[in-house]
């Protein structure tokens, strides 16, 4: 999480840009679908200036990437170096085309360089996988839920 949008570029000068681990559960009636929205009570604010937060995105200028991050992120290259020549299923489950660059052109990059990996989409009308790995790829055009 991190301050929404609209106040980020307005923070005060004590808040500090950090990712927030705010995990929430919502919960319906019995037999009831879910409304999709969140009780304004159940939406996380900043623990410094009270202000209403969002979810930490690579959508804009307001990326936040702190030490937990950074931390997050070398353990992924390590786990990624690790299991670079054994079997490795790259698994996308309905991840659309708003930042391919962050999951899906990196999974299909590797499974196009490693020998042992296969790659498989799950998405409703965009399971797709590019010629180059056609023969490793499982694309499922079907609704995950």
């Amino acid at each position: 999480m991190e301050l929404s949008d609209n106040v980020t570029r307005e923070m005060p000068p004590y808040c500090i840009r950090r990712q927030i681990g705010s995990p929430i559960e919502i919960r319906c009636a019995k037999g009831e679908p879910p409304k999709m929205t969140v009780p304004s009570e159940l939406v996380p604010h900043c623990p410094i200036c009270g202000k209403p937060m969002t979810m930490n995105l690579r959508c804009d200028d307001t990326f936040v990437e702190d030490e937990g991050w950074h931390n997050a992120s070398e353990r992924y290259s390590l786990f990624l170096r690790r299991h670079q020549n054994v079997k490795t299923l790259f698994l996308e489950l309905g991840t659309g085309m708003n930042t391919p660059g962050i999951i899906k052109f990196s999974f299909w990059r590797m499974v196009h360089e490693w020998p042992d990996a296969t790659y498989a989409c799950i998405n409703l009308n965009e399971a797709y996988a590019p010629d180059e790995i056609r023969k490793k790829s499982i694309c499922i055009n079907d609704d995950i839920g």
